[in-house]
């Protein structure tokens, strides 16, 4: 008694092009920008809106003794505008990034120490991140990008 397997690896081989197409095609500028436009809008969102980190974790409140120092016009992260004017996109040849180079915007999303002798603690409140709305954002502008250049 004999038996005998056949395999064929034709649609792996075609898999393995394909991959290999992927492997070697960087995102353009456009999708790039698309994805740090979308990092960037996500964050405002939080801070404007929705009071929450990218995984969805709701901010703490203020402390109770800094809420008695703040009008109807403030919320949390939000007075006059100013941490969502620290926010910007960049992107350079093969990489989108979003967020801000300034002191007060990493220790609101960090938390930490600060003011005169370190002596105001503040807690953190994650702004900057992926959620899932970013997600399914960015994965549709790469899913794009790519299909472009297959079609290409």
């Amino acid at each position: 008694m004999s038996v005998q397997i056949e395999v064929d690896l034709t649609a792996c081989k075609q898999l393995a092009e394909v991959m290999n197409q992927l492997a070697e095609h960087p995102l353009s500028h456009d999708a790039l920008d698309t994805i740090g436009s979308q990092l960037e809008s996500g964050a405002r969102r939080r801070i404007q809106t929705e009071k929450e980190s990218p995984e969805g974790d709701a901010w703490e409140p203020w402390a109770e003794s800094y809420a008695k120092t703040r009008g109807d016009e403030h919320s949390l992260l939000v007075s006059g505008g100013f941490m969502q004017d620290l926010l910007d996109h960049f992107v350079d040849d093969d990489s989108a990034v979003a967020g801000s180079n300034q002191v007060q915007a990493a220790i609101h999303q960090f938390g930490g120490e600060t003011g005169r002798g370190h002596k105001t603690i503040i807690t953190a409140r994650p702004y900057l991140g992926i959620s899932e709305t970013d997600e399914r954002y960015i994965a549709d502008a790469i899913m794009a990008d790519l299909e472009g250049a297959f079609d290409a």
